[in-house]
């Protein structure tokens, strides 16, 4: 598989938006997009991705989490992966909990909110529990995105939150990939 496709399937399955995919294509090369990159850039892009926990050896045409509920239980299970607790990233592995905590074996099969309810709290209490994090009562996706910045950031004993309170929700998300990938750097 060449470097470029490689990429796509990479951006596929890390689930970054095109903000975030192309937010790595630029502090990995300076370029923002991979048809002006050489082979030689576009390697190190994949790479990139390899750090951040892309598996090249997973099918591209693996299957995509889907429901009404599959967003929110993803963005969970990612934040426990970033939060080193997750040992696998796949969306296999988050299926695999969801009908341990449902008995329902499949997301798109989740309708129903209160077993859905019964998932993303399960999740979260496990994060809340092995990751460090304190989940805000109000506050929105911002405020628990920063709030697992700031697990991440006492596990790694360094950095101060607030002052990432002016940041995007996008520019979240990459900083809870970078400081995931030095979680599982260090483990």
């Amino acid at each position: 598989m060449s470097a470029l496709k490689m990429m796509h399937v990479a951006r596929r399955d890390l689930g970054l938006d095109e903000d975030d995919y192309r937010a790595v294509l630029e502090r990995v090369t300076g370029k923002r997009s991979a048809a002006v990159m050489t082979n030689g850039e576009r390697q190190a892009c994949v790479d990139e991705f390899k750090r951040l926990g892309f598996a090249a050896t997973q099918k591209a045409s693996r299957t995509r989490l889907d429901g009404p509920y599959a967003g929110k239980l993803r963005a969970l299970w990612l934040s426990a992966w970033h939060l080193g607790i997750a040992r696998d990233r796949r969306d296999s592995a988050l299926t695999a909990f969801v009908e341990r905590q449902t008995g329902i074996a499949s997301t798109r099969w989740l309708r129903n909110a209160y077993d859905a309810q019964a998932a993303i709290e399960g999740l979260k209490a496990w994060i809340a529990r092995e990751g460090g994090v304190e989940w805000p009562a109000t506050g929105g996706p911002k405020a628990q995105k920063l709030a697992v910045i700031d697990a991440q950031m006492q596990k790694l004993g360094s950095g101060d939150v607030a002052a990432l309170a002016a940041t995007s929700a996008t520019g979240l998300d990459a900083i809870i990939a970078d400081l995931g990938a030095q979680i599982r750097a260090a483990a």
